[in-house]
């Protein structure tokens, strides 16, 4: 009652689907839970976060989340609005860089200082523990970013190493679980 009270006195809709979302928990029924709009955000090089990313489309998609996934995100598809949560999933390169794909979104968001403060964020960083000083070091780099930028992470990064995980998609569904309960 309150929220339907509070949404007819002018509060912005983003406002009113986030309050709404805080009683989207595990013990209420389907048709009583609000569910989220989560952009994924990928950064790969051989396909290893895009298998994680279309792995996590669809667990959330099966709880009911509106999910949109992509290879070739612009600044403008998080800054625009309309977005209430964007999950990274990245593979590192090189010595710790982003891949190919996600630098120029990144670039952008860094150049342009946007203003992320009206998101919510999660990271999947996907690496080679071999190389120690760079592990993941493209997930960090996106999380430093958004953090920096105003957006408010959801939960902790997940670091998977390929050299122990050889399957990062079922190590990420683990991670999700916890992680989209905190929606």
């Amino acid at each position: 009652m309150y929220f339907e009270i509070a949404a007819r006195n002018g509060l912005q809709t983003a406002i009113y689907v986030r309050l709404l979302g805080a009683f989207a928990r595990p013990g209420l029924k389907k048709s009583q839970r609000i569910m989220a709009d989560i952009f994924i955000v990928i950064g790969t090089e051989s396909g290893n976060a895009q298998m994680v990313a279309d792995c996590l489309e669809d667990e959330f998609a099966a709880q009911g989340h509106s999910v949109t996934v992509n290879d070739n995100a612009q600044a403008s598809d998080v800054t625009n609005g309309g977005r209430d949560v964007v999950l990274i999933v990245t593979a590192t390169t090189g010595m710790g860089d982003l891949p190919s794909n996600i630098e120029p979104f990144a670039r952008a968001l860094e150049g342009e200082n946007a203003d992320l403060s009206s998101l919510r964020y999660g990271v999947v960083a996907l690496g080679d523990q071999t190389y120690q000083d760079t592990f993941c070091g493209a997930g960090k780099k996106m999380d430093a970013l958004f953090e920096k930028l105003g957006a408010k992470r959801i939960g902790e990064r997940l670091e998977i190493d390929a050299c122990t995980q050889p399957l990062p998609d079922e190590e990420a569904v683990k991670w999700a679980a916890e992680w989209v309960g905190l929606l």
